[in-house]
């Protein structure tokens, strides 16, 4: 079992910046393919951005340039890096994590952007 925690969300003007953590339990956190996933109200959760094992990295289109996924594995940790925030960009934002053929959820943390 695999139990990831989010932390770094909160309320961010237009063109802000926010950083966003996830912390997994396990001993083979190299291995984990990890997502960020987004929601929301009213829409369907959408993958955000994800990164390999390997280190290779995808982005949502909307998101290309402005977001960046990255992983410590050290830390057991897989980071967001959002810039230029936009109020479209508001949303839950989970942790996604697979590994051995099984998927492990965050439990989410909400992201704001708004003046």
């Amino acid at each position: 079992q695999v139990q990831l925690t989010e932390v770094g969300g909160g309320l961010v003007q237009p063109g802000g910046s926010l950083r966003l953590s996830c912390a997994a339990s396990g001993n083979s956190f190299s291995l984990y393919g990890m997502r960020w996933y987004r929601q929301a109200p009213g829409k369907e959760r959408e993958l955000v951005a994800s990164i390999n094992s390997l280190g290779n990295t995808n982005y949502a289109d909307s998101v290309k340039g402005r977001f960046t996924i990255s992983r410590d594995n050290a830390k057991n940790t897989v980071y967001l890096q959002m810039n230029s925030l936009r109020p479209e960009d508001s949303g839950v934002y989970s942790c996604h994590a697979r590994y051995r053929g099984s998927l492990y959820w965050g439990q989410g943390t909400q992201v704001t952007v708004s003046s």
